[in-house]
């Protein structure tokens, strides 16, 4: 029963709004009308400015895909670079390997030719040495010992090897050695004993027969051809003085050589001479040494000593015979021993 009154009195309450206040739902219709426009104007501006990004989003999109795809055939250049580099690098590894090889191979080359050429260099000027002390020892000069010892130092200095060093040193020493040595004139001592034996044939011996003089010291002169009993007195008087002579000998030797037997005493002395040069020539020194000792025995045992001649060739001997004891030549024997070391390789 009070639900009733209540239906009926509700379209009364509505029509007293509607009464009441007439403008309200135009207000609300405006207010949702400008809702509407700012709705859609916003929307239209979200979705301009949407657009914008999608745009933008896009051309990003492209260009990082260009990008991406510049990127792509960098980095496919990169690995062909990579790889290209890594072939270029071990052709030049192996290169560089065959090179350390050769240059190996080419340093033990060069050491072996330059000990080859050292070795060579020593046997030939051991060769050259050796062969100028023979001609020393041929022509007893020691021209040829300097000349080669000379030609030898300089071909160490050029070769400026230091395993050298001491065969120049020991050349320097031998040079120096043999600069200072004392060696014989051999042709001139050769021209003495030339002379000797030429002059052997004119010496006086010591128990040879002096001629006859007179008194008066003169020589006798031979008497007129007319005279003949003077000239036969003459000669039994130059007979009996053959008979008996005196005279004094101090070498009781030379007074039991028979007369006939001093042609034989000469050429023996000739002999002894011939024999010191044979030996000089022969570099025989001992023994030339020895026959010039016995010649000069001789002379003075069988020749007058107190004769001119006898004096010179006594005085020309002892010449020969002083010469003689400088005639040894010197040798390299130390440069020679410095080589054969150099040659072992010490």
């Amino acid at each position: 029963m009070n639900a009733e009154p209540s239906h009926e009195s509700q379209p009364g309450a509505a029509a007293q709004v509607r009464a009441t206040s007439p403008t309200a739902p135009r207000v609300l219709v405006l207010f949702l009308s400008l809702l509407v426009v700012v709705s859609l104007v916003s929307t239209g501006l979200l979705w301009q400015k949407v657009a914008s990004m999608r745009e933008t989003l896009a051309r990003q999109s492209a260009e990082a895909q260009a990008q991406s795809v510049e990127a792509r055939a960098a980095a496919r250049q990169a690995q062909d670079l990579a790889r290209e580099t890594a072939a270029r690098q071990a052709v030049s590894d192996a290169r560089l390997s065959e090179a350390t090889l050769q240059r190996t191979q080419l340093d033990d080359l060069m050491l072996s030719l330059s000990r080859s050429r050292d070795e060579t260099l020593v046997v030939d000027i051991e060769s050259s040495l050796r062969l100028a002390q023979q001609q020393a020892q041929l022509t007893l000069s020691v021209e040829p010992l300097l000349a080669a010892l000379k030609t030898a130092d300089q071909r160490v200095e050029r070769a400026a090897h230091p395993r050298l060093e001491p065969v120049r040193r020991a050349i320097a020493r031998d040079i120096e050695r043999i600069g200072a040595a004392q060696t014989a004139d051999t042709p001139g001592l050769l021209g003495k004993l030339d002379d000797l034996v030429r002059q052997i044939d004119d010496l006086p011996l010591l128990n040879a027969v002096v001629p006859v003089v007179s008194s008066s010291g003169r020589a006798p002169t031979a008497p007129p051809a007319d005279e003949w009993w003077l000239r036969a007195l003459e000669v039994v008087r130059a007979e009996s003085f053959k008979l008996l002579r005196v005279s004094r000998i101090d070498q009781p030797e030379a007074a039991l050589l028979a007369p006939e037997q001093s042609y034989f005493l000469r050429e023996n002395l000739k002999l002894k001479l011939l024999n010191v040069r044979m030996g000089l020539l022969a570099r025989q020194f001992e023994s030339a040494r020895s026959d010039a000792a016995a010649a000069a025995f001789s002379l003075h045992r069988y020749f007058d000593p107190a004769a001119r001649r006898t004096q010179q060739v006594a005085g020309t001997l002892s010449q020969v015979q002083a010469q003689l004891k400088a005639v040894a030549l010197p040798r390299v024997d130390e440069t020679l021993s410095a080589l054969a070391t150099a040659a072992a390789g010490r």
